[in-house]
């Protein structure tokens, strides 16, 4: 059998070279490609990021995003087949169900520029139908190019109820628009789901998420350093890199001794790392020396990591700030924190000045929380009676078989197709 086609026990008619492969789902691939002047051989496993010009775009790990076409992909496990196929039905038959979308993302805040994605969220109900029987219940639609995606009724709740960031967003942002009815209920019920969580799901955590960014930046600036001592002549050995490591880290150690232990446990690391990625050829320090003096790709260099979501993870901590100061969201950003922002985006602020930004604003954080005029704990009986309404409305319209995609005109419940796994067998 060709290159990452196996056959898969329950699904021998599922051709894997055009089953669905949405956003997030690893794949290997099936032929060879050139970057710049390295040579990516078949098989390499990756995982898809987009949709784009009849293809898709593949992270390959040490390697970064190339493009395939759709044929020279399949998915790299069976059970992802299952999924995609499950997933990409689902999204077709309940596009009528979802009752609430909004615009989020940099198009609600204030950061979009001509080429950003415009990106949806939104809640589905369930036809009355869909809740029988054994079948797993779709608990998520998303389009195949993750721009869109869309909640089951339930889930947004028991999600607001968490302070989930995104799903607050969804029910608070001025684009919210109903398609239905239920969507009414879900908007007029949102002050039920806003507590004081909001400075911990939001700031406490945009903060955590910022000091692990840093650390990771710190690192791959450390690798950096180590790649390019590596090229030095005389070479370095591992005792010397070492030695030099521990002094340039900011972590303190004990003794000088436990430094150098550390930095050396760092090199090997490093050097397991890129064995595994495939672009070193064995897992020791002579295969990194060979690595370094070759010319050879390399990661990105630690300049180049400008994580995307750092941006919006100081935005996060400025919204919950207001939001608990004042009562009330503002999602889109203004004056000398768009500017600010605009910057951290376009890769103009190192992440430890991002990271400086946001521990600057931890103590202003945390007065608004103490301060706070919104109640300790969200209001879980008012969200339990709104799920019970929703339930009778559903089972009205099923009951009456009332025109619309919950009565007379709901799609068809997918039929029950067994408990067993799918599993492969041996080729």
């Amino acid at each position: 059998m060709g290159q990452g086609q196996h056959r898969i026990k329950g699904l021998e008619s599922v051709d894997p070279l055009s089953v669905p492969l949405p956003h997030g789902t690893e794949v290997i691939t099936r032929v060879a490609r050139v970057s710049g002047e390295r040579r990516i051989p078949q098989g390499m496993i990756g995982r898809v990021v987009r949709a784009r010009d009849g293809g898709l775009d593949v992270q390959i790990t040490g390697v970064g995003e190339l493009w395939y076409a759709r044929e020279e992909l399949v998915p790299r496990k069976p059970g992802q087949v299952q999924f995609a196929l499950r997933r990409a039905a689902a999204w077709e038959a309940l596009q009528p169900c979802v009752v609430l979308e909004a615009t989020v993302g940099s198009r609600a805040w204030g950061l979009a520029h001509e080429g950003s994605d415009t990106d949806l969220r939104g809640a589905f109900a369930l036809p009355l139908s869909w809740t029988w029987g054994l079948g797993e219940i779709p608990r998520d639609l998303v389009s195949a190019d993750g721009s869109a995606t869309y909640w089951e009724y339930r889930k947004a709740i028991d999600q607001a109820l968490r302070a989930d960031p995104n799903t607050l967003e969804l029910l608070f942002v001025p684009s919210a628009r109903p398609r239905d009815v239920l969507g009414e209920w879900l908007l007029a019920e949102r002050d039920a789901f806003v507590s004081r969580n909001i400075f911990g799901s939001f700031g406490r955590y945009a903060l955590s998420q910022l000091h692990k960014l840093s650390s990771s930046q710190r690192l791959a600036e450390h690798r950096d350093l180590v790649l390019d001592w590596l090229c030095e002549e005389p070479t370095p050995d591992l005792d010397e890199v070492a030695r030099r490591l521990a002094q340039h880290s900011p972590r303190q150690a004990p003794t000088p001794e436990d430094g150098i232990l550390a930095a050396k446990t760092y090199i090997k690391q490093l050097y397991r790392s890129l064995s595994d990625q495939g672009l070193i050829e064995a897992n020791d320090f002579a295969a990194l020396t060979r690595y370094a003096r070759g010319g050879g790709r390399r990661p990105p260099d630690a300049r180049e990591l400008r994580p995307k979501n750092a941006y919006n993870l100081l935005r996060l901590i400025a919204l919950a700030t207001g939001w608990l100061r004042d009562g009330a969201p503002t999602f889109e950003a203004t004056g000398a924190l768009r500017e600010r922002l605009l910057d951290i985006k376009h890769g103009r602020v190192a992440l430890d000045e991002v990271l400086r930004d946001a521990e600057a604003l931890a103590p202003e954080l945390e007065a608004a929380r103490d301060q706070s005029p919104l109640p300790e704990h969200p209001d879980s009986a008012r969200a339990d009676r709104l799920l019970r309404r929703v339930g009778e409305e559903l089972a009205r319209r099923w009951v009456l078989k009332e025109p619309g995609a919950w009565g007379r005109d709901a799609p068809e419940a997918p039929s029950y197709a067994g408990s067993e796994p799918a599993q492969e067998e041996p080729t």
